[in-house]
């Protein structure tokens, strides 16, 4: 592809210095395992959300799936989340042996509707969990509003929101707790896979921590409780105390090409833009186009050496890893309706204008010629 979906070797050169000399500290420490560097990053990587506490794990699948079991979710509990969301969220639901109940999405923030959201909590509710999508924060205040009428944690999956605001609050701080995912590609990426869990509650944070670390108690060799290994290797802490330092600026320059991009698109025939919500400040960390002939206009990119991505082709409300929900075509129409319609486009800091002008270009060439 001559324009990329995302250029992380163009990252890379920009800050080669910062990061080669991180990974060269952690190389000559030996500190492979609970290195200065992760306790540093858990430090750091809180105060950027606004957070008291983080607990660095091994990705964000790990950091969804522990953090529901530092919440006690179980066998016969339920999760209220999203099915518009990659397969991690659902998946990390059933791996502690919950049931998870979708809700359907606001179309215009992709994200959960608090609307639909109190007629599927239940008595087995145990946690609420909202999913940030495409960089766009969820309505946090009237989840947050519903879940404390009835008395439950909100769990954020912030995967895809590293920076995303609500009011002036940023993910990691909207909710009870919130589970990030350092995957190269994300705003913020890890060299790997890491993940993050963030929370103000140092007690929640404490049993996350023991669950991931082999269900540890004071001593070494005193395990207290059934865990597991999840833990946050030191050299991806390295890398992403390096990134961390510019993702604000990152920030701000995806935020000008979202921008650049409503500006060359607006009014183009049966295109619909992302909206960034008045409640809300995106990350932008994808650029989602909707149009009825989606799989016509990719094929359209493609053949011009323009790279799409589809997320997601499928709720995962119709998954068959997800059939124990027993989920339903037609259960949640707008996340399924979305499945058919989205497309993203490349949006990524070092993306050059000319590029995005140039898949602009294409995008109102096509969609001309099927008005």
């Amino acid at each position: 592809m001559t324009v990329p979906m995302v250029d992380l070797r163009a990252q890379y050169l920009r800050i080669q210095e910062a990061v080669d000399t991180a990974i060269a500290r952690v190389v000559g420490s030996t500190q492979f395992i609970a290195g200065e560097d992760c306790r540093l990053f858990e430090h750091e990587f809180a105060a950027f959300c606004g957070a008291g506490h983080a607990v660095g794990v091994a990705n964000g699948t790990d950091a969804l799936a522990l953090a529901l079991r530092a919440y006690g979710v179980g066998p016969g509990d339920e999760v209220v989340t999203v099915a518009n969301t990659f397969i991690a969220t659902g998946e990390a639901i059933l791996l502690n042996g919950a049931r998870p109940v979708f809700v359907d999405v606001d179309e215009a923030s992709f994200t959960m509707d608090p609307g639909r959201l109190e007629a599927a909590l239940t008595t087995r509710t145990k946690v609420i969990l909202p999913v940030h999508l495409y960089g766009h924060p969820a309505p946090m205040n009237e989840i947050r509003a519903v879940a404390e009428r009835h008395g439950l944690p909100v769990l954020e999956d912030a995967a895809q929101a590293h920076g995303a605001e609500v009011a002036g609050r940023r993910a990691g701080s909207l909710g009870h707790a919130a589970c990030f995912s350092f995957y190269p590609g994300k705003n913020l990426g890890a060299y790997g896979d890491a993940g993050m869990v963030v929370t103000s509650d140092a007690d929640f944070a404490a049993r996350v921590r023991q669950v991931a670390n082999h269900g540890a108690g004071k001593a070494r060799y005193d395990n207290v409780v059934p865990g597991t290994n999840s833990r946050l290797d030191t050299l991806q802490a390295a890398v992403l105390r390096a990134k961390l330092l510019h993702l604000e600026g990152w920030t701000a320059e995806r935020r000008e090409r979202a921008a650049a991009y409503a500006r060359l698109l607006e009014g183009v025939p049966g295109l619909a833009l992302p909206r960034e919500q008045a409640w809300g400040r995106s990350a932008w960390h994808l650029y989602t186009l909707r149009l009825a002939n989606r799989d016509a206009l990719q094929a359209h990119l493609t053949a011009r050496g323009i790279a799409t991505a589809v997320h997601y082709p499928r709720p995962i409300h119709l998954q068959a890893a997800m059939a124990a929900a027993g989920g339903r075509a037609g259960d949640l129409p707008v996340s399924e309706r979305l499945s058919q319609e989205v497309i993203q486009v490349p949006l990524y800091p070092e993306l050059p204008f000319e590029s995005l002008e140039r898949i602009a270009r294409e995008i109102r060439a096509f969609c001309g010629a099927q008005a």
